[in-house]
C-alpha cells in the first residue's frame, strides 16, 4: 500500500511530507511542559506529536549486571537500562489529557506501545495510529497484536536486516493489515550523518510496495531535508519546547526554533522537487531572450555584402537567431543593407 491517512491526512506518495515532533523523554516529568509542547508543535508546523507508552518495568528488569548496562558510546553510557527507562517514561495517566488536548487543538497524537497492555491502553484512547520502535521489530507477536486493531503501523527499521524488515511486515499482514510504512532509521545516539545511508529510503519504499520516511536521531536538519529528496513521505525528529529541560533524548533533539527550520525546510525541499519537467515557464523564456546568446549584426552591412566574423557575432541578448546558424550564414550575402545592433534572421540571407 502506497498511501494511508491518519485522521484524514492522506500519507504517501504525491502528498507533502508528514512531519512527527517526536516528544519522548522531552517532557521534564512535568505534564505541564508535555501540554505546552503539543502546543508549540502545533503552532510551529508539526502534522502530529508522538508520545511513548511504556513503563521500566514493562521494557526490563532492575538488575545492575553487565548484560543490562549501557556503554556502547551513546549519550546514556554508564548507566543501567532500567534506570534510563525510569527517568524517561511518561506516566500512562497524563497520556488521556494530552490525547484530549491534542484532539482539541487539531493536531494529531499518537504513540509507541511497547507491550500488550499498552496496546489496550492506547486502543481505550483511541490513537489513530502506532509506531512500533526500532528495538521492538523482533517482537513479531506485539506488532501482530497491534497491527491486528488495524490502525496505520509505523515500524523504524534502524537495527533491522532485510530479513526483520519481512518478518515484520509479513506480521501486519498476517492478521490483515497492509497500511504499514517503514522508516530508516540509525541507531545511534546522536547519528552521524555519515552513517546513515539516506539513500536506503528511496529503495525501501520500492524494495517493500509501501510508505518509507526517516526517524532521525542526528543533530540538526540536514538528514531531513535530504531524506524529503529520497521521496521520504514521513519524518519523525526528536522535539522539545526549550533544551533547558534537559532529559535523556535532550541532547540529539530539536528545539522550538530548530524544528520551526525543519518544517520549512522540508516544506522548501518539497517546493524545489516538483516534477520531471523540460518545458520553460515565462520567466525562463523572459530571461532566455534577454540573457541568452543569439547571432547579431555588430557592424553595419550594405545589401550584398558578405557575412562574415567581423560583421556577425554570437552575443547577447537572444533576439537573433541561434548561433548554430553562424556557419550556414558565413560567406553568403546580405539581401537588405542590416544596422549594426539589428538581431539576424535567416531571411536577410541571400
Amino acid at each position: 500500500m502506497n498511501s494511508f491517512a491518519i485522521n484524514g491526512r492522506k500519507i504517501g506518495k504525491g502528498y507533502p511530507a508528514y512531519i512527527v515532533a517526536e516528544l519522548s523523554a522531552n517532557h521534564g516529568n512535568d505534564i505541564n511542559i508535555a501540554i505546552e509542547s503539543i502546543k508549540v508543535a502545533k503552532e510551529i508546523g508539526a502534522d502530529a506529536v508522538k508520545i511513548q507508552t511504556y513503563t521500566h518495568d514493562t521494557l526490563t528488569i532492575d538488575c545492575d549486571n553487565e548484560y543490562f548496562q549501557i556503554h556502547q558510546n551513546t549519550l546514556w553510557d554508564g548507566e543501567s537500562l532500567y534506570s534510563l527507562y525510569k527517568k524517561a517514561y511518561m506516566p500512562w495517566e497524563w497520556q488521556p489529557t494530552l490525547k484530549e488536548f491534542a484532539d482539541s487543538i487539531g493536531i494529531t497524537l499518537f504513540s509507541t506501545p511497547f507491550d500488550k497492555s499498552a496496546v489496550d491502553f492506547l486502543e481505550d484512547l483511541k490513537m489513530p495510529a502506532y509506531k512500533i520502535a526500532s528495538f521492538e521489530i523482533f517482537d513479531l507477536e506485539l506488532i501482530k497484536y497491534t497491527a491486528s486493531k488495524q490502525k496505520p503501523m509505523i515500524i523504524s527499521t534502524g537495527v533491522a536486516t532485510l530479513e526483520d524488515i519481512e518478518d515484520a511486515i509479513n506480521a501486519c499482514k498476517s492478521v490483515g493489515n497492509e497500511q504499514i510504512a517503514l522508516l530508516k532509521c540509525t541507531s545511534s545516539y546522536p547519528a552521524q550523518l555519515e552513517e546513515m545511508n539516506l539513500a536506503t529510503i528511496k529503495d525501501m519504499g520500492e524494495r517493500f510496495n509501501c510508505i518509507a520516511g526517516l526517524s532521525d536521531h542526528s543533530f540538526g536538519v540536514v538528514a531531513p531535508i535530504v531524506a524529503t529528496t529520497f521521496g521520504a513521505s514521513i519524518i519523525e525528529k526528536h522535539f522539545m519546547i526549550d533544551k533547558s529541560i534537559g532529559g535523556a533524548d535532550s541532547g540529539f533533539s530539536l528545539d522550538k526554533r530548530e524544528f520551526e527550520l525543519l518544517v520549512k525546510s522540508v516544506r522548501n525541499a518539497e517546493k524545489s522537487i516538483g516534477k520531471v519537467k523540460y518545458e520553460l515557464n515565462p520567466k525562463a523564456e523572459i530571461s532566455r531572450e534577454l540573457f541568452g546568446r543569439s547571432l547579431f549584426v555588430v557592424k553595419d552591412i550594405k545589401a550584398g555584402d558578405i557575412f562574415d566574423s567581423e560583421n556577425i557575432r554570437s552575443i547577447r541578448p537572444g533576439f537573433g537567431i541561434k548561433p548554430k546558424y553562424l556557419n550556414d550564414i558565413l560567406g553568403k550575402q546580405a539581401k537588405i543593407d542590416l544596422k549594426r545592433g539589428t538581431p539576424m534572421k535567416l531571411e536577410y540571407v541571400k
